[in-house]
Formats: structure tokens, sequence, C-alpha cells
């Protein structure tokens, strides 16, 4: 969710319901002391979402709190050569709530690396997004990608594939 994927080159489907969507979660999880980990793109090798540059950046209206966690990330896999696994272990956390972009990139890696690594997953089915695609448009995009995490064999772990309000019901529950 940085400001370079989000250009008027690369315009995202529902990008103001999933930012909405990702900030309201992110509330939910800080009241009840969840860990809220947002996750940057280091693209230095490639000359791109450079650190510390506007493109770097999280996006304007998303909220950070000073108590999230901050990663970045070097390819579209976020567990690849980064400390996320690490926070993972030391913070005890063995579910995963995905949100973010790019659906078939980065959120689709994230995803396949979790699932081998025996994380429970929810994927949050409105609160990640993409841009068309030469032959499929992102609102496509994002139905196909639902539907094939739905119907995914897990390893260990599980996967689960829910909307915002359902999530936001079943944690209050909680």
């Amino acid at each position: 969710m940085q400001k370079g994927s989000f250009t008027a080159k690369t315009p995202r489907h529902d990008t103001r319901g999933v930012v909405n969507r990702i900030n309201s979660l992110s509330q939910i999880f800080r009241a009840l002391d969840f860990p809220v980990i947002f996750i940057q793109h280091d693209g230095t090798k490639s000359n791109e979402f450079i650190p510390n540059t506007t493109e770097w950046e999280l996006l304007d209206d998303l909220k950070t709190h000073p108590t999230d966690i901050l990663i970045n990330k070097y390819a579209n896999d976020v567990f690849y050569n980064s400390s996320l696994q690490s926070e993972l272990t030391a913070l005890g956390v063995n579910e995963l709530f995905i949100t973010g972009c790019a659906t078939d990139f980065c959120v689709e890696s994230t995803i396949q690396s979790g699932i081998t690594k025996d994380y429970n997953i929810t994927v949050v089915a409105d609160a990640h997004t993409t841009g068309n695609r030469p032959h499929l448009k992102a609102e496509k995009v994002i139905e196909h990608y639902n539907w094939i995490w739905q119907n995914m064999i897990p390893t260990q772990g599980r996967i689960d594939v829910k909307n915002f309000e359902q999530i936001k019901k079943e944690i209050i529950a909680y």
C-alpha cells in the first residue's frame, strides 16, 4: 500500500474502500493488543521503491500507529530475506490476516509462502487490490484469487477467505 503503486498510470480497484477496511481492521487489532504489521517494498536493487522516497512511503490515508511494526520486503513474497518470520516468532503469532496490494503478485506470493510455513491464514477478501491486467479487469483478478485461496489445500494451518464485515463480527464475538 505504497504511494509508488497508486499512481495515475497504475490505478487500483476500490482503493478508498480497501484503505478504509485496512484502517478499521488495524484499529480493531490494536484495541485487542494484536500486532499490526505494515510491509514496504524496498526495491533498491531495481532502482524503485527506494526507502525514504515518496514512492516508498505508505499511502497518506493509511493510518499507522507507533506500536505498529514496519518491515521492508525485497521480493513479492514478504518472507523472502525479511525480518517478518523472526518478528512473528518473537510475537508468538500463528495466524495471519492478509490485506494489501497487489493481489496477483505480493498478496498471492505472501499467502503461498505463509501456507508452506504452516500459518493459519485469513485473507480479507475485500481488503486487497490490484490494477487492470491486459486480459482481465482488476475486479475479476481479485474475484479469481479469492476463489483460488478458498479452494487451496493448506499444509498444517488453514486458509479462510472472508470479507471485512464477517471478520469484524467474529472478532467482536471473540
